[in-house]
């Protein structure tokens, strides 16, 4: 299971993001936090392949988690 969060900070072109986001039937969490699953790869793979789709200047970090709760969340990781 792994957690995507990003920071678009001035373009703020969030399609193509959302659209990988939705092709990896990933769950968004929070405004700005997706979960999803993946094998055969690392955060770091999966940091620099989501790098693709923004600018130069956007925030993105990938966490991979085998533990989380949540509070008022938009969904749950549980049903991934």
């Amino acid at each position: 299971m792994y957690f995507l969060s990003y920071d678009l900070r001035n373009a703020r072109d969030y399609q193509p993001l959302y659209d990988e986001l939705e092709r990896f039937n990933a769950k968004r969490v929070l405004e700005s936090l997706w979960c999803f699953n993946r094998i055969n790869t690392s955060a770091a793979g999966l940091r620099d392949y989501f790098s693709k789709l923004v600018d130069a200047d956007d925030g993105l970090a990938v966490v991979e988690a085998s533990n989380w709760a949540t509070r008022k969340a938009l969904a749950t990781p549980n049903n991934l």
